[in-house]
């Protein structure tokens, strides 16, 4: 049987590298040793679960836990790591600064997402006026985005979200900024998708917007989904958790928090390969490709956001050739006659090559080819 899912996520991870400077970066992407340098840190650690079509899911979880993260994968603005995410329609996300140029104005964006969408002009020109007056951002439609507030980001973004009509809404915080007005009216619209059956992952620290929107509610804490569940259940234990943690004392919290930090510095991707490997083989005992599986289910769908070693290597000659070809043709001398003597390199000819009249090449001084040119004019 078929299983019956809108989003589905798989052990789904997402490292970053703590880069402190562009040069680190730099030397980093040139670095032919496979041993990390650079400190890093995962944002995801081993996240799964799935969305039914129709649904509304919350996401809940302090700040850092990775939110927003798996929303943006899901949303395909960034790759996962490792884990599979598998998607079924048109996504749109909300979010601040979510796909805005702010050198544009805010008429320009709109036709810019929708264009990306996959709407034509015509489309496009016919719905103009009601994102417009949906946003109520007023004269500032034209002015540009760099120019915006908060709140008017939010609004242009929702409203351009909301009119392209996608399968799936993805709002991340975006209703914490803006009026009680258009708060209502954000509401309004999400209840209208709801009632049409389109799938709505709500991304929000408001626990009452939560609880008033959500059907289900998933709670990423520090990185791993700690919870997922009916929203007044898993609402619950996460107001428990937090009402825990504001009874600590200052050392503790601290404590407690770095803790965190070095379980997502130190996590190890290969080892939790290992577990979900043996987890799927007790499942799965006569399947003899279990290896394979597991690492396809991995890395299968895994758009590298790194150079593999080959890669790296062919850059590196490409660029010493590019290099060497310059240096050679500045010398003025044949490339034959560099490799014969590579010394004609640093002692370059003073002479350069000319054609004569019959399209023969000859060496001639600066002095000669001034008297060329002159004969010439």
């Amino acid at each position: 049987m078929t299983e019956d899912y809108k989003i589905k996520v798989q052990n789904v991870t997402k490292e970053y590298d703590l880069f402190k400077s562009q040069s680190e970066k730099l030397k980093s992407f040139f670095s032919l040793s496979k041993k990390k340098s650079v400190p890093h840190f995962w944002s995801l650690m081993g996240v799964s679960f799935t969305v039914k079509p129709g649904e509304t899911l919350g996401l809940i979880g302090v700040n850092g836990s990775g939110k927003s993260t798996i929303s943006n994968i899901i949303s395909g603005i960034i790759p996962q790591t490792t884990g599979q995410i598998d998607v079924k329609g048109e996504t749109s996300i909300v979010a601040i600064n979510a796909g805005l140029r702010k050198n544009l104005s805010g008429r320009e964006n709109i036709r810019m997402k929708s264009l990306m969408q996959g709407l034509t002009n015509d489309q496009i020109d016919n719905m103009m006026d009601d994102i417009i007056a949906f946003a109520d951002i007023g004269d500032f439609v034209d002015q540009p985005v760099k120019n915006y507030s908060s709140g008017m980001k939010s609004r242009l973004g929702f409203a351009i979200a909301v009119h392209i009509n996608p399968d799936i809404l993805i709002i991340d915080e975006a209703l914490s900024v803006g009026d009680d007005t258009f708060y209502q009216k954000c509401v309004d619209k999400i209840s209208e998708f709801k009632e049409q059956g389109k799938t709505i992952i709500f991304v929000s620290h408001s626990l009452k917007q939560i609880k008033l929107m959500c059907d289900r509610v998933a709670w990423i804490n520090y990185g791993k989904l700690r919870e997922i569940g009916p929203t007044k259940e898993v609402v619950k234990n996460y107001q428990e958790f937090i009402k825990w943690f504001k009874e600590l004392t200052k050392k503790e919290k601290k404590k407690f928090e770095n803790k965190q930090k070095n379980i997502r510095k130190n996590f190890d991707i290969n080892k939790y390969q290992k577990e979900v490997l043996n987890s799927y083989e007790s499942e799965h005992p006569e399947d003899k490709s279990s290896k394979d599986k597991v690492h396809k289910l991995f890395y299968g769908d895994v758009i590298s956001e790194k150079m593999s070693l080959f890669s790296k290597i062919l850059t590196v000659l490409v660029f010493v050739g590019v290099v060497m070809f310059s240096w050679v043709n500045i010398s003025g001398y044949s490339t034959t006659e560099v490799i014969n003597n590579p010394s004609h390199l640093v002692h370059p000819s003073k002479k350069m090559k000319v054609q004569d009249k019959d399209g023969n090449i000859k060496m001639v001084s600066q002095k000669e080819f001034k008297k060329i040119e002159k004969a010439e004019e």
